[in-house]
């Protein structure tokens, strides 16, 4: 008997330290677990902000998916502007490019016409040529036998008719260029007040709702900005080429007069 309760009690001790040893290494384990845990870098945020939505997408549904975000309604007025005066812009370049002729050889060939006296042939070289310079030198032929005086008149006269016409269609791009940011900062306000309207329904501020009525709201001004700054370059360019063509009317004007004078009978 005694043998046999010396034995249970042996077996029960070595039972209780067997459990203990076996809970003190699970304790080990789990506070090494936690000092990796601790130890482990953090996740390299993405330097493009398009990475955190999904990167592996193509351009086109990412810049859908911000136009869709920042609400359909705004946006397209403002790719309405966009599209307008990309329209205008380009109909004017190639106008513009039209436009611009030889002076130098149109002169020549007037000039050889009139020594001649052939005020036809002249005409006739100024019909057949295109541009604005060309429709002013006509214009001063047809009045020769008035005097230099009334010629001298109509050129300058039709040379402003010349410019209107050069500067056509420049302030509707100018007032898509002002136009596209008011709407986009309309969008923002917008916006604002439908995040304010969602916070005083939920009686709190939580960062979501802030947060996603900021981005919606500011898409919008985004998308102004940038239709602005694009057509904004499209007018420097225009009227840049615009100044050049007036430039060689009114020097070729001034030849063209001088031409007459010199010839005139």
């Amino acid at each position: 008997m005694f043998l046999a309760v010396a034995g249970l009690l042996t077996f029960t001790a070595f039972q209780s330290v067997r459990a203990q040893d076996q809970e003190a290494t699970e304790q080990t384990a789990e506070a090494a677990d936690a000092e990796e845990a601790v130890a482990a870098p953090a996740p390299e945020t993405p330097a493009n902000p398009f990475e955190a939505t999904g990167s592996d997408k193509p351009l086109h549904q990412q810049l859908k998916a911000k136009f869709i975000e920042g609400g359909a309604g705004f946006m397209a007025l403002v790719l309405i502007c966009l599209i307008l005066g990309l329209a205008i812009a380009i109909e004017r370049i190639i106008t513009l490019n039209l436009a611009q002729t030889n002076t130098n050889k149109l002169l020549d060939s007037v000039e050889d016409a009139i020594k001649k006296g052939d005020i036809e042939k002249a005409k006739e070289v100024c019909r057949n040529t295109r541009g604005p310079v060309a429709s002013i030198f006509y214009q001063g032929l047809i009045r020769m036998d008035q005097g230099v005086e009334n010629v001298e008149k109509a050129v300058t006269s039709y040379g402003s008719v010349q410019m209107a016409q050069l500067e056509k269609g420049l302030s509707w791009i100018s007032l898509f260029i002002g136009i596209a940011p008011m709407l986009g900062f309309l969008g923002t306000v917008i916006g604002l007040i439908q995040a304010f309207d969602a916070i005083e329904v939920a009686g709190d501020i939580s960062p979501n709702l802030v947060a996603g009525g900021m981005k919606v709201a500011l898409i919008t001004t985004v998308g102004g900005l940038i239709v602005a700054i694009i057509l904004q370059l499209f007018y420097n360019y225009l009227i840049s080429k615009i100044d050049t063509i007036v430039a060689q009317m009114e020097d070729a004007s001034i030849s063209f007069v001088d031409l007459l004078v010199k010839y005139q009978k």
